[in-house]
């Protein structure tokens, strides 16, 4: 069985800040981090891995070059390939230009019987990217996976997690499956995995646009509907009032104060 997982390197949003002058992410010492839903389509395609191992994983980014650290992990972590597509004409990518830029790589890859990819990324929550990396290649997709097992060697049973419960869903590989934590509990690197793959930086293969079947109109900043204008940071609110006495003492209090702001 072939699996490729999809894995974006996002900055660490717990220490993201944005110039609140310029209305910019302030980038300069903040760790870069594998998008943890990510990790999660990684460990479940591992954990496959672990019952077959005929099964071999390939991880494939888009980014910088910066970006290997994170491929490097992935190889560290039990993936036996790492693609990076990295090329200044991808700069500048919305989710629909990044879409057909990686699905153009998956196509190069030809063989995969299942696609993972996280539910959406930390620094930009968009959850776009992996249905139309599926919309691209043409095959069937099932987004919020919280359960997976297979059927048979070609049918996966997966649950997918929804606001009051979940639906259990049937589907034929080849097939994208986009993972939520509730999934599983990634697991770390083992020793022997970092040696091997921080040892050696010609473990991750690099693809530029020269390598790739795309129209370069569809790729890049020019292929890209979607720009982002302005990032900022909403104006805090007041501190709230505690109120306090009996039930019809704070009533009256709160009628005090709405009439005062003028709601009522």
């Amino acid at each position: 069985m072939n699996i490729v997982v999809c894995l974006k390197q996002v900055p660490d949003t717990t220490e993201l800040k944005i110039d609140p002058i310029k209305g910019t992410l302030i980038r300069k010492g903040v760790p870069s981090i594998i998008n943890p839903d990510d990790k999660n389509a990684l460990e479940q395609a591992l954990l496959i891995k672990d019952q077959n191992e005929n099964t071999k994983i390939t991880v494939i980014s888009m980014g910088p070059s910066q970006a290997k650290e994170a491929l490097n992990e992935a190889l560290a972590m039990g993936a036996d390939e790492a693609i990076l597509l990295s090329d200044r004409f991808f700069g500048g990518s919305d989710t629909w230009a990044t879409s057909e830029t990686l699905a153009a790589g998956i196509k190069k890859i030809a063989d995969y019987d299942i696609i993972f990819t996280g539910r959406q990324a930390i620094d930009g929550d968009t959850a776009q990217v992996g249905p139309q990396i599926a919309e691209r290649l043409n095959i069937p997709q099932v987004t919020y996976v919280q359960n997976f097992e297979f059927e048979d060697e070609k049918t996966v049973i997966v649950e997918r997690a929804l606001e009051d419960g979940y639906e259990k869903i049937r589907v034929k590989t080849p097939v994208l499956l986009t993972a939520i934590k509730e999934l599983n509990e990634p697991r770390y690197m083992s020793i022997s995995g970092i040696w091997e793959s921080f040892g050696d930086e010609n473990k991750v293969t690099v693809w530029g646009v020269d390598d790739l079947d795309v129209d370069r109109k569809n790729i890049g900043l020019k292929g890209s509907p979607t720009q982002v204008r302005k990032s900022f940071t909403p104006e805090q609110k007041g501190k709230g009032i505690m109120l306090e006495g009996t039930s019809d003492e704070v009533a009256e209090k709160m009628l005090v104060e709405l009439k005062r702001k003028h709601v009522l």
